[in-house]
Formats: structure tokens, sequence, C-alpha cells
């Protein structure tokens, strides 16, 4: 075993400086498009937001102050998602093992969180608009046009530049919705002005604005749960936890493989961790060819394809009491003495 803790200490430190140099370098280059892209978005919105809070208070439009209320959101939404995608240039520490990558699913909740309740908020304003018109009209729907169409293009503008990279994790998922959201908001603004200006029904401005809130609702429940999951540390969607374990099983030299957990830490960045029982007295060539073929295994045989494994390695017949309940001790082998069992070590290695 002291040959197997001697391999696990090369391979660990080769291991972290290759995963730094490997990941980092696609990682850093992303995040500084993700932060050059956000900036040009926060700079052109938050201009516009101005424009529409004057328009507001200029025509009296309660359509148009809602949708400037609604960019407000994006603006704040966007200023967290800019902070997020610095932040997560930033190499991790000992302090922060994963830098702050977690970051981004904090800010894709919390941006859902505030969609969804904009969206609640316009289906009951929508509600008690038609059920209780207001005495006041619009003063001049030419000017609210106007906003309206100078709304719609920042939007098209930002959605032009965030949609190229709009999948690559959740902080630019949220930020995506957020301006896509807005422009139908922009869109329904427009079209109330085209309604009110034809036909003179103030009312239509109520429809538009539950028509919007029934887009955003469903979407921006989607992207929490997304967050959530990963938040909740559920396994992977994709990932059959039973057939991974089957498949580590049948690896030469592999006993049992049990305390088996998978999890996300951001967008991208899956991994696993399992505590692998091998044939005792195995050589230190034995051990890195199981561990090079339960790392192959993972990376290479399944729907999630995961870089980053730590696996513990455990002679036959080695014995760990957990105190946690999350373990089941009933995978745990006893059939040596327990003073063997002290002499008897574990081997970790994580591989990035």
């Amino acid at each position: 075993m002291h040959a197997i803790r001697g391999i696990v200490g090369r391979m660990r430190d080769m291991n972290d400086t290759e995963t730094w140099a490997e990941q980092t370098s696609g990682r850093q280059s992303s995040a500084r498009s993700h932060q050059r892209r956000l900036a040009f978005t926060l700079s052109f919105t938050s201009l516009v937001l101005v424009a529409e809070v004057v328009g507001a208070y200029i025509t009296g439009s309660l359509a148009l102050l809602v949708d400037a209320g609604h960019m407000l959101t994006d603006v704040a939404v966007l200023t967290a998602s800019l902070v997020t995608a610095t932040l997560m240039r930033r190499r991790p520490t000992n302090e922060k093992t994963w830098g702050w990558a977690r970051l981004e699913v904090i800010t894709a909740a919390a941006g859902a969180a505030v969609l969804l309740a904009v969206g609640c908020y316009a289906l009951v304003e929508a509600v008690l608009r038609l059920s209780n018109p207001a005495a006041d009209g619009v003063q001049d729907l030419g000017l609210l046009l106007f906003f309206g169409i100078l709304g719609l293009l920042s939007n098209i503008a930002s959605i032009v530049v965030l949609a190229a990279q709009h999948n690559d994790n959740m902080n630019m998922r949220a930020a995506f919705l957020e301006v896509m959201n807005d422009a139908l908001g922009s869109v329904a603004v427009v079209i109330s002005a085209v309604v009110m200006l034809t036909t003179g029904w103030s009312g239509f401005d109520a429809v538009a604005g539950a028509a919007i809130a029934l887009l955003i609702v469903p979407r921006s429940i989607k992207l929490l749960i997304d967050s959530l999951r990963v938040l909740l540390e559920e396994t992977p969607k994709g990932l059959d936890l039973e057939a991974v374990k089957e498949h580590l099983e049948h690896v030469d030299h592999v006993v049992l493989v049990h305390d088996l957990h998978a999890g996300t830490v951001a967008s991208g960045l899956p991994r696993l961790t399992a505590h692998v029982v091998v044939d005792s007295g195995l050589s230190m060539k034995d051990a890195s060819r199981v561990l090079a073929s339960m790392q192959e295994c993972l990376r290479e045989h399944f729907p999630v394809s995961i870089e980053h494994t730590t696996f513990q390695l455990e002679p036959e017949g080695y014995m760990q009491h957990h105190e946690s309940g999350l373990h089941d001790e009933a995978q745990q082998s006893s059939d040596i003495p327990s003073d063997a069992r002290a002499k008897a070590g574990s081997v970790a290695l994580r591989s990035s």
C-alpha cells in the first residue's frame, strides 16, 4: 500500500497542474468573452432604461413604466452576471477550491426568482386592470410608440451580442433570458401603442402584459429548477449511477464500489466520488491501471462525460466507520480483525 500511496501522490501533483493548465485556458477565454458581452449589454440597457423612465413620465403611460421596471430588473441581473463573469476568472485558492464557479448558479437562481416574481405580478396586475380600467389614458401615443421601438431596438442589439454564447453556462443563460423577456415587453408596448392608436381601446395594455407574463413564468421556473438541481448536488441529468457502479465493478481487480456520489459544481463541470474496494496486495502497476480504467470509463462510456473524479482505493477487508447516515454501512466489508484494519490504509486520487 505504501507503493500505491507514492504513485497517488505523484499523480495528484501532475493532475492538479495539468488540470489547471488545460481547463483554465479554455475557461479564461470564455470568461473574458462573457465579460465583454455582458458589459456592452449592461451599458446599452442602462441608457435605454433612463430614456424609458423619462418617456413614461412625459407620456403618463403605465405600460411603458412597467416595461422600464422590467428593464430595471434587467440592469440588476446583468450587473450580477457581469460581476459573476469577472469573479469566475479568478484562480481557485485554498479557501475557495473551486474558485467562484458556483457563483454562476447562484446568480442564475436569483435572476430566475426575480423574473418569476415579475411574471406573477404582471399576471395579477393585468387582471386588476381589466376588471378596473383606469380613467386616465396615455397622453401621447406617438411618443409611447417611439419609446417602445427604442426599447425594442436596444433589446435586439443585446440579443445579438449575447446569442452566440448564451448556452455556455447558467449565468449567460440567465442574462440572455432577461434580455429576451424584456424584448417581449418592448414588443408589447409597441403593439399596445399601435392598437390604442387604431382602436382607442386602452385595455389592450393589460392583455399584452398578461401574454408576456405567461411566457416569462415557465422559462423562469425551468431555469430556477435547473439551478436548484445543481445547488442541491443532484446527480447530473443523463447519468445513471447504478449503471456507473455496475460498469466500474467490472474493472479488473475491483471488488466493490460504494459511497458513490455525483453532482455538478457549475455548467460543464460535473464531478464524481467513490470508494473502491480492490484486491488486497495490489501492486503499484495494477493500481495505476485500475485508476486509469475507471477514469476512462467515466469520460467515454456515459452520456455525461466526467473529467473530475475522486476515487478512494480500499484494500479488500478494509472497514471504515461513518458517523453520517448518508452512507450505507452495509456496503462496508468487515471480514478481517480490528487490529489488521487499523494497519490498513486507503488512498485517494483526484483526476480533473
